[in-house]
């Protein structure tokens, strides 16, 4: 329980004025709401939170108005109950005067409650289910950069973590905001100290580091450590180290190595050689949110400065305006120099005073000009040394000055540039007043940018080669199909140059005229299957056409939905009657023409040959076989052509029944006459109905009148 512990020097550090003494005469205090809390969503470090609310919603305390984007970000929570009255850019504490997204919340005065989850014993819970009401009670360290206090308290798997430090050194001079928590909620710092313990799998030492200058601090705590040792025995493992005061032992590393005796090396972080250092406030944070179920809302911050009437600790809520708390201290801006964020070492001037209490602020510091006189202008460096000696972190502080000067990142970052904790000994040190701070967090506000346009450029560069590689891809593959199809189609040419090659190398083999008729015979059978065919298409497409005209002169018959046929009505059936009138003449013309192009047989002009002699003697016959002669010796060198002619003449022929001259006339006749009658009639209607189709008819009717004329003049016939 007590300081049994060696402790180690760090190098470096100085010894400026402490000036705590002001900020402790009096107990720890409140203040009355504001008139407006301006929220920032940006109060820890990492990626802003998310606005869950709209203007005009009424809010309670505790309750979420920002959810967490991202695992480096934290929740935040509305300070008070009130309604939303604004989101919109706000100043907020930055050195640059930087204005932020922020809530702002008109309070009720009630200062009503959520309703709040709470756990009476925390070993009954998972420890991923404390690590959930921790992240989403929206804890941030309170005492450096505001880092996500449940990424800190899980660490890899390959970490083993063998200590766990409570931090309450607070070295900087002024800040008296953890020596006040420590004295007034030492319990609950013991409590949360065992709570981050079963977090991290119980630890092997549990160490509260506080500087010797916190003699009331020391006291509470170990009162504290043996009163919670009569119920739970883990609390016996808990140490308070004291160690002589220095600044700046309170940095994460340099307590770290005060306590342990271990350094953490250039570029990483104290979970890697098995320590997790927790602020104290961060400690009774954690505790009171998975107790009492409470979001982290508000915070001990030191309010201090001999520009001020009142000078004390205040827990105060967090978007409370900082000129509102100056004002509730008696501040009077004709005595201050400037007010200052922070300490007098690593604090900032505050541009804006409008600018709220958040998450970071443990001191508002508003010294009189006698306090805290501007400093004189900066001289040119004369190399003196004396910032190398006071660095805590044993860097070079006029080399990286330099480098600084000439934007020479490369070097900075060779000179472990990012292992400066700001803790600006070596400005406080400088006989020329050089702000060396200054100079360093602007060379790397520089670097992180430009890392941050790097990383953009690389990924734009990524996406355009991508890009180029996904064209370059799509041009193979077509490419490539190309020269397939192009390949296919030269083995197809081969292969046809090839059959053609060995057909020519065959030797010649003559026909005999019944193989060539036969063949003849076939390809003429094939052609007039075919005309069957489109005969028959055409006459479906002449009764489907008057289907359709019957269909659409069906009279209109009224219904419950038109019980009277309007005129127009009446008009579309016209329309559908004339184009239904339209196809059908379409269909017969179609069928007119395709009849009247085909060739009728005519018996009369064959002569009897020898040939006819062994069939049945018919002129028709004799011709076709003595034409079928003819022309296979006329062409005995294209055997081919010589069938098809034969077989054509045969199929005439064969096609032609076993009857007289005088029968096969006298049909022949009877059916054309039969078919000029029954065109005519059609004709005499078209022309009653004024049909767009007359013409078709008439022309129809004078080519059949021609093909019987012809018939009947080849027989000796008049027409009558």
């Amino acid at each position: 329980m007590s300081s049994l512990i060696r402790v180690w020097n760090i190098p470096g550090g100085v010894h400026p004025p402490e000036n705590k003494k002001q900020s402790l005469q009096l107990p720890l205090g409140e203040i009355p709401l504001p008139p407006v809390l301006v929220i920032p969503l940006n109060q820890h470090l990492g990626t802003p939170s998310q606005a869950v609310v709209q203007v005009g919603d009424n809010v309670l305390a505790g309750q979420l108005i920002g959810a967490a984007d991202g695992t480096f970000s934290v929740n935040t929570h509305a300070s008070t109950s009130g309604t939303v009255i604004a989101i919109e850019e706000c100043a907020i504490p930055h050195p640059s005067g930087i204005a932020a997204e922020s809530i702002v919340i008109q309070p009720d005065g009630l200062h009503a409650w959520i309703e709040k989850e709470e756990c009476a014993d925390f070993r009954a819970l998972d420890r991923l289910d404390l690590l959930d009401k921790i992240r989403a009670a929206g804890i941030a360290g309170l005492g450096g950069a505001g880092f996500p206090t449940a990424v800190k308290l899980a660490p890899k798997s390959t970490q083993i973590i063998d200590t766990l430090i409570l931090n309450g050194a607070e070295c900087e001079p002024y800040i008296t905001a953890d020596d006040m928590l420590m004295q007034v909620r030492a319990n609950e710092l013991i409590a949360g100290t065992l709570l981050l313990s079963h977090i991290l799998h119980y630890p092997e030492k549990l160490l509260i580091g506080v500087e010797d200058n916190k003699p009331k601090a020391i006291a509470a705590l170990k009162m504290a450590i043996a009163s919670a040792s009569v119920t739970d025995p883990e609390a016996k493992k808990i140490q308070v180290v004291s160690f002589p005061t220095k600044y700046p032992s309170g940095g994460a590393k340099q307590i770290i190595q005060i306590l342990t005796g271990r350094e953490t090396p250039s570029g990483h972080h104290s979970a890697d050689i098995g320590v997790i250092c927790v602020n104290v406030a961060t400690a009774v944070a954690a505790w009171r949110a998975v107790r009492y179920g409470e979001p982290m809302i508000s915070r001990v911050t030191t309010i201090v400065g001999e520009a001020l009437q009142t000078q004390r600790n205040i827990d105060v809520l967090f978007g409370t305006p900082i000129s509102y708390v100056l004002e509730q201290h008696g501040f009077d801006k004709n005595r201050a120099s400037r007010v200052v964020m922070g300490g007098p070492m690593m604090g900032f001037t505050l541009l804006d005073l409008d600018a709220p209490v958040i998450k970071t602020t443990n001191c508002i510091l508003a010294p009189s000009k006698q306090e805290l006189p501007a400093p004189p202008p900066a001289q040119a460096c004369i190399r003196c040394g004396m910032c190398a000696d006071v660095c805590p972190a044993s860097l070079l502080p006029q080399q990286l000055f330099w480098y600084a000067q000439a934007e020479d990142f490369d070097r900075l970052e060779a000179h472990n540039l990012f292992d400066c904790i700001e803790c600006g000994a070596c400005s406080y040190v400088c006989p020329s007043t050089i702000p060396l701070v200054q100079y360093y967090r602007a060379a790397k506000g520089s670097i992180r940018q430009n890392e941050l346009e790097k990383e953009k450029a690389d990924r734009s560069r990524q996406r355009f080669e991508f890009r180029q590689a996904r064209i370059a891809k799509e041009e193979a593959e077509k490419e490539a199909k190309r020269l397939l199809r192009q390949k296919a189609a030269e083995e197809a040419k081969q292969k046809l140059a090839d059959k053609a090659a060995s057909l020519s190398a065959l030797p010649q083999v003559s026909q005999t005229v019944p193989d060539v008729v036969s063949a003849a015979v076939a390809k003429v059978s094939s052609v007039q299957v075919s005309t069957d065919e489109q005969k028959t298409k055409l006459e479906r497409m002449v009764n489907a056409a008057k289907v359709t005209l019957e269909f659409s002169q069906k009279p209109l018959v009224p219904n419950k939905t038109n019980p009277v046929i309007s005129e127009e009505q009446l008009v579309k059936q016209q329309v559908r009657i004339k184009q239904a009138e339209l196809k059908l003449a379409e269909a017969e013309k179609k069928l007119a023409d395709f009849i009247a192009t085909q060739p009728v047989q005519n018996p009369t002009d064959a002569k009897p040959i020898e040939a006819a002699q062994a069939t049945s003697v018919t002129p028709e016959i004799i011709v076709a076989a003595k034409t079928a002669t003819a022309e296979v010796t006329a062409t005995i060198e294209d055997p081919m052509a010589a069938a098809i002619a034969r077989a054509k003449a045969r199929k005439k022929a064969a096609a032609i029944p076993d009857k007289s001259d005088e029968e096969k006339r006298a049909e022949q006749i009877k059916a054309l006459q039969s078919r000029l009658q029954k065109a005519r009639e059609r004709l005499a209607q078209a022309e009653a109905e004024n049909d767009p189709n007359i013409e078709a008819f008439r022309l129809g009717i004078t080519k059949l009148e021609e093909r019987l004329n012809e018939i009947q003049n080849s027989i000796g016939l008049q027409t009558g």
